[in-house]
């Protein structure tokens, strides 16, 4: 690697002065409270019911398969009497002031009701406009990227009993987008790390292990290189650990982690794994490879105001309209969603009826080694509620 230090000096002042108004504007724009009360609650739900009684969400349909599974949640949360009635809304980019940018009719939709359920999204590969997923977080300030990785009953894979959470800083690290030619043949991208956003999704991984029950946070690092950035993350997370006296604190070099999980995932069962960006997407589809795949793994991107619920896998383009796309992963992220607006019983409800259609293993899509078509399977499940 190429340090800062190494570089002419004359080059270096150019770089900085270059990006100093894009480092600038990253951090100012930057709204974490530090500083909250030790029992302010991070990242709480503020929707309200209509007068109907219900309450709304904006959905993002997607691309390629979206609209199918998409239909299977809407008619399973239809069968289960859901108090929800959905906002469909279109995130199909516009250029402005020459950034991407979603419509301004969406962002109102998800402002307005607090929280949205998305399905997946395409993004062109090295051309076009930037990842809408990443123009959503930056959008809303979605500050935590939560993921729970569970084995699933009646889908083997090498290994069982696996039930770990990790949460992922979603703002910034590697991924703050901070990147520019030093010199012809010499590129630098930089690494942002601040105590504010260090500090909102400590206290939220330690909040979740609190309402879940998992009374272990391990912070997953590499201090021992990265001693400035790494190392402000973790005295961060040692700071907010105090605040939480319930709750177990050690952390863990993020080599070691991979190393470990993928030799026996048993002992992190009992943990919440909270981490920089770049760390935690790797590591979350490392752990989603543990039980199966992206096909079973809900994720939410959780912020002060609102919150967006999806399915990380991909657009599935060549199966688009054939009724063979698996649905588990959506419907697992709007049993996320429902927790979060304190549905409780009726989450439990679908999320019963999801884990006995699975271990039942008698009417499940082509990926789970089924031959059940979309709405099949979504029937499956509507019939056990």
């Amino acid at each position: 690697m190429l340090a800062i230090r190494s570089i002419a000096a004359p080059a270096r002042r150019q770089c900085l002065r270059a990006n100093g108004v894009a480092m600038l504007s990253s951090l100012q724009t930057r709204t974490y409270a530090a500083g909250a009360s030790t029992h302010e609650k991070v990242a709480k739900f503020h929707g309200k019911k209509g007068s109907d009684g219900l309450y709304t969400v904006s959905l993002i349909e997607g691309d390629g398969i979206g609209p199918e599974i998409a239909q299977s949640v809407k008619d399973i949360f239809k069968a289960a009497n859901t108090p929800i009635k959905w906002e469909p809304v279109d995130v199909t980019p516009r250029l402005k002031d020459g950034k991407t940018v979603i419509p301004d009719e969406t962002i109102e939709s998800i402002e307005r009701n607090k929280v949205a359920l998305k399905g997946p999204l395409a993004t062109p590969i090295g051309k076009g406009h930037v990842s809408l997923n990443l123009t959503l977080r930056r959008t809303f300030n979605l500050f935590a990227n939560v993921r729970p990785c569970r084995s699933i009953a009646g889908f083997k894979t090498p290994y069982d009993g696996v039930d770990t959470v990790l949460i992922r800083e979603n703002t910034e690290g590697e991924y703050s987008g901070i990147e520019h030619v030093v010199v012809d043949g010499v590129v630098q991208s930089i690494k942002l790390i601040t105590r504010e956003a260090s500090e909102r999704v400590c206290k939220y991984a330690f909040q979740y292990a609190e309402e879940i029950g998992k009374l272990k946070v391990r912070a997953v690092h590499k201090a021992t290189i990265m001693k400035m950035s790494d190392g402000l993350f973790l005295s961060t997370a040692q700071r907010v650990a105090k605040d939480f006296p319930a709750v177990e604190f050690d952390a863990e070099l993020i080599d070691n982690t991979c190393l470990k999980i993928v030799t026996d995932p048993t002992p992190y069962n009992d943990k919440v794994l909270v981490m920089p960006n770049l760390y935690g997407d790797i590591l979350s589809d490392t752990c989603a490879g543990l039980i199966g795949g992206l096909g079973l793994t809900p994720s939410a991107n959780i912020g002060d105001e609102c919150s967006i619920f999806e399915a990380v896998h991909g657009s599935a383009p060549d199966i688009a309209g054939k009724g063979l796309a698996n649905p588990t992963a959506l419907l697992l992220s709007s049993i996320m969603m429902l927790r979060h607006m304190g549905l409780e019983e009726q989450a439990v409800r679908i999320e019963k009826a999801i884990f006995e259609t699975l271990a039942e293993g008698k009417t499940l899509t082509g990926d789970l080694h089924g031959t059940a078509k979309t709405h099949e399977y979504a029937g499956a499940i509507i019939s056990r509620l």
